[in-house]
């Protein structure tokens, strides 16, 4: 893996223009959620950070049609994928306590997997260079839904019961949810505690993210929840739903108030041993065994885009839309959390970064 100090990583040339262009009318941005602002629609919340403070912030749509409860920056969205940077930053944080290393064998901490996995360390699956299949596409050649309920024993059951791998681990990229379980799994028994009880104690409780946890037991109530969301005709949806337990490749609960928090912890590091080292570990990029180095870093794509750095991850999954995009050369970040199952959150929240760095990002690349 390549190791590398965020300002090496990402290169942050320079300081924040001294005079910057006056930010953008309101108007133009909520002219972004124009076909979700109304009552009978679910929709997105957005937040937009800077400088440590929420700039700003707006809900767009319902987050239950069926109670008519709109969408505030206070309610609870299901993040799917987004939720990987939480899981290893768990991981790094292990690490830098020395309760274990992302060079150890997966089989040390999960004896289970099959033979075939010595290769395998913690790196590759953070990196999603392991080989192993994704759980999600294996649950569904299975013949069961995604509206069932898979307890975690039944999930690692499946990943362990697999012949054999797709490549060579560190070989190839190809991202995986089984990963992801995995680690969490690793948490568990690194820690003595699972991921939610860890991130709770370590990582949210300290950064005041009261309303943010791993969602490891669907009967919970969580107040100020979006119910998912599916299109079912001309303005028409229906309700969609998982039971999903495992958590690790998803399962975080969090709102765009809490996101400000964890987003602020990113430049002025409070959690582990505090400072620099954690948020350069969890920045670093992966690399394959031919040394082609990869975007991918812990649970985050760090990239340069449009003549920016960017540190990015989405999510989707049932009625659920996420992306945070933070472009930490400008101490800048647009989260978008949707309940609407088409929702382009990634594309929503470009949108809104393009309106606030108009004067910084370069032309898009011509397509013809």
């Amino acid at each position: 893996m390549l190791r590398l100090s965020i300002p090496a990583v990402l290169g942050l040339l320079g300081v924040v223009h001294a005079t910057r262009p006056a930010d953008p009318p309101a108007a133009d941005v909520d002219r972004i959620f124009a076909r979700y602002d109304r009552t009978t629609s679910p929709g997105c919340a957005l937040g937009v950070f800077r400088n440590d403070s929420i700039i700003y912030s707006r809900g767009y749509g319902m987050a239950d049609l069926n109670q008519g409860v709109p969408i505030t920056p206070r309610t609870v969205f299901y993040i799917a994928s987004t939720s990987k940077q939480f899981t290893a930053l768990a991981i790094a944080m292990l690490e830098e306590e020395g309760k274990l290393s992302v060079d150890d064998p997966v089989r040390k901490w999960v004896p289970e997997l099959p033979a075939y996995a010595d290769s395998i360390r913690v790196s590759n699956l953070v990196h999603h260079t392991s080989g192993i299949r994704d759980i999600l596409g294996l649950w569904a050649l299975s013949g069961r839904s995604y509206a069932d309920e898979i307890p975690l024993e039944a999930g690692l059951d499946l990943i362990f019961r697999q012949k054999a791998l797709d490549f060579p681990p560190g070989s190839r990229y190809s991202y995986s949810n089984s990963g992801y379980v995995l680690l969490a799994e690793i948490v568990r028994r690194a820690s003595g505690k699972t991921l939610r009880e860890f991130t709770t104690e370590r990582v949210f409780g300290p950064l005041g993210m009261d309303d943010t946890h791993f969602h490891d037991d669907n009967g919970m109530i969580v107040p100020r929840r979006a119910e998912g969301y599916a299109p079912a005709g001309p303005n028409r949806f229906r309700i969609v739903k998982t039971s999903f337990d495992l958590v690790g490749d998803g399962g975080l609960f969090t709102t765009i108030e809490d996101l400000a928090k964890y987003d602020r912890n990113f430049y002025a590091n409070r959690l582990g041993a505090g400072g620099q080292r954690l948020i350069d570990r969890i920045t670093t990029r992966g690399k394959l065994s031919s040394g082609q180095q990869l975007t991918y870093a812990f649970g985050l794509t760090v990239d340069t885009v449009r003549g920016l750095p960017v540190v990015q991850h989405g999510g989707a999954f049932i009625g659920f839309r996420a992306q945070m995009l933070r472009y930490p050369g400008e101490h800048f970040t647009v989260a978008v959390l949707c309940n609407e199952a088409t929702a382009p959150a990634e594309q929503l929240a470009q949108q809104v970064a393009d309106l606030y760095l108009a004067d910084r990002l370069a032309p898009r690349p011509s397509t013809t």
